[in-house]
């Protein structure tokens, strides 16, 4: 009887396991396939080989780019990584790169999501980072640097790293030593996390960070991936990349956040950027995350999509799929940013393109 009980209990264990594997073959979009969709006059950017995960578009159409991330699991890039300046309102489109400076161990720098706060007294821009030194999932830290553009510099000023911050994938900076962070791991061990992605637990979390408080402010994330806010610094957007939505909270008083509503996107929604002007959230995506791995069928590449919502606050923000491909131009796409009449696309492990909107 004793026998029969087991084997009875392993069996619908084995069930319930294999169902789950098959919602995380669900999750990643493993069968989706989309029409190619393309922009006008595209190029890919000089020195940009081993990606450009994250990026972000300063109002005088300057772009930092982060390149050279080494994730696992994904394609690894040779050396450490670096931080780049594009001019947008130069036609050659030649990224910088750009000197850094200061107390930083350059060798293991390993560069992820990235943003940039601007101090409204002095007009100062410091580069917030997200680094993995030891290239291993549930060690980040975020390092803090000044941008000394007119020594084509960024100057190291401190590092941060607290256990709340155990898995970082993006931040968005509210003060010179202040953040919001997403972690996209529920566990920073690499195995407990993704037995709480197969069984479907909504573990992973946004912190924020200051030097008086650390603390959750959000919960609730299959796997928390981008984030940023909007231009009145009123509300704060997730990308929750396994459930195909965007979050949107509010922040309140002592930058606790309350939950407003989720926006479908129907795809695996990487960074955000925001739209000055508009609001208009801009997203690259992942078509299908199936193909996201270590080593790349040239034949069946991982496609990339760009999202833009359009009034994500009202009761019916309009979703547009503005770019798409099969990954034969460009692989992995997880950021793009829109700046005067151009589309920035930023990807995982592989290049950059730059094509026209209008």
């Amino acid at each position: 009887m004793n026998r029969l009980l087991v084997a009875v209990c392993v069996a619908a264990f084995a069930v319930i396991i294999g169902q789950r594997i098959f919602k995380l073959m669900e999750m990643s979009l493993y069968s989706r396939e989309i029409p190619q969709k393309y922009l006008p006059n595209c190029q890919l950017l000089k020195h940009i080989d081993y990606g450009s995960e994250d990026l972000s578009i300063l109002r005088d159409g300057l772009a930092i780019i982060s390149t050279g991330l080494n994730y696992p699991g994904l394609p690894q890039s040779e050396g450490p990584g670096k931080i780049y300046t594009l001019d947008l309102l130069d036609p050659r489109l030649t990224p910088v790169e750009l000197q850094i400076k200061g107390d930083l161990d350059r060798d293991s720098f390993n560069p992820h999501g990235i943003s940039i706060f601007t101090d409204e007294t002095d007009k100062s821009l410091s580069l917030f980072v997200v680094n993995h030194p030891n290239q291993l999932i549930g060690d980040s830290q975020v390092d803090i640097f000044r941008f000394v553009e007119e020594e084509n510099a960024i100057v190291h000023l401190k590092t941060i790293r607290h256990e709340l911050l155990h898995s970082v994938n993006d931040i968005v900076a509210v003060g010179p030593e202040s953040f919001y962070a997403t972690n996209d791991h529920s566990f920073p061990n690499e195995l407990l996390h993704m037995l709480t992605v197969v069984l479907g637990l909504p573990w992973c979390n946004v912190i924020y960070y200051s030097p008086q408080e650390v603390k959750v402010v959000g919960d609730g994330f299959l796997s928390a991936n981008g984030i940023n806010i909007s231009p009145d610094k009123r509300y704060l957007y997730v990308s929750d990349i396994l459930d195909h939505d965007v979050e949107v909270f509010e922040r309140r008083r002592g930058e606790d956040l309350v939950y407003v509503k989720s926006v479908a996107v129907g795809s695996l929604c990487d960074n955000i950027e925001v739209d000055y002007d508009t609001g208009d959230l801009w997203l690259g995506c992942h078509p299908n995350g199936a193909k996201l791995k270590n080593t790349v069928d040239l034949e069946d590449p991982p496609g990339s999509e760009v999202i833009r919502i359009q009034n994500i606050l009202s009761e019916k923000p309009i979703v547009t799929q503005v770019y798409a491909d099969d990954g034969h131009v460009i692989m992995g796409s997880s950021v793009a940013a829109p700046y005067g009449g151009k589309l920035l696309i930023g990807t995982v492990y592989h290049k950059a393109l730059c094509c026209d909107l209008k």
